[in-house]
């Protein structure tokens, strides 16, 4: 697909995942909607990943550290054939389901549980950091929070990757400058992301709009062409992205639609879709 379809397919997965969290009466639903065009991206245009190769020991690696974005995780992974999508909407967050609320690696196309924040990039270090042992061309990615950078955790991983040269790994920050309890910089602020994580050694990269297609590829592809670090995108995002019921409201970190905000973000999805088609 053209970055034109992916993009509408972005919208097509946020309307699959407000129906999931509307059906099973929970869900991270603001970072679903910030994160998607990462996963789209990842997916459907960068990774080489599909159920046909799920065992294959040279497939691409994804772990998704800001594992309460685990809907639109679940709807990506559902069009890419890993998952069927009805089931997902019927079982998520139901008793005794797989589909639980943070991704499950018992579930196909899942490489690790995640959720607990600041786990994602010290185990992706470790996968990338095998790759190059096993002289493997796969590649790593992970997605984390920007609320998730006050782990120490993340920074230990930083200095690591650094270190053992680990050009085979990319990383995301979905910065989208919200987090649980409000604003990301006035809870703990980051300053400058470029700046630190240049400090840190990394190659990286600013992708002005994080929820275009078009830059988000530019940046994965210039990502790949790097040699002896690894490399940080920075996404710059908006929590919500949408529908104006969402964007940019700390208070829709978790909510769950009523019937009038459902129908409203659906319309406005539509709406953005039509737009995108008459560009």
């Amino acid at each position: 697909m053209n970055t034109k379809e992916l993009s509408r397919l972005a919208y097509d997965l946020r309307k699959d995942t407000v129906d999931m969290i509307a059906e099973g009466g929970g869900g991270h639903i603001g970072g679903d909607m910030s994160v998607m065009e990462t996963l789209v991206t990842l997916y459907f245009d960068q990774m080489n990943i599909s159920p046909e190769n799920i065992g294959d020991p040279d497939r691409d690696l994804f772990v998704l550290s800001k594992g309460h974005s685990v809907e639109a995780y679940y709807a990506v992974l559902a069009k890419k054939g890993f998952l069927d999508i009805q089931e997902v909407k019927e079982k998520y967050s139901k008793f005794g389901s797989q589909y639980i609320g943070h991704p499950n690696n018992k579930l196909p196309g899942i490489e690790m549980n995640s959720g607990s924040l600041g786990h994602g990039l010290p185990v992706c270090v470790g996968m990338a950091l095998a790759g190059k042992m096993d002289k493997k061309e796969y590649r790593v990615y992970t997605v984390m929070g920007d609320g998730e950078l006050a782990e120490g955790s993340v920074w230990e991983a930083a200095m690591a990757a650094h270190q053992f040269k680990l050009d085979n790994l990319c990383a995301v920050v979905d910065r989208n400058r919200l987090q649980i309890s409000g604003n990301t910089e006035d809870i703990m602020g980051h300053d400058d992301l470029h700046a630190r994580f240049r400090s840190f050694g990394w190659h990286v990269i600013d992708v002005a709009d994080g929820n275009s297609i078009g830059q988000l590829h530019n940046a994965f592809e210039e990502a790949k062409t790097v040699k002896g670090q690894p490399t940080m995108l920075i996404a710059n995002t908006v929590k919500g992205k949408g529908s104006s019921v969402m964007e940019n409201k700390a208070a829709w970190h978790h909510h769950v639609p009523t019937q009038q905000e459902y129908d409203q973000i659906m319309k406005d999805f539509d709406e953005r879709k039509e737009m995108l088609k008459n560009e």
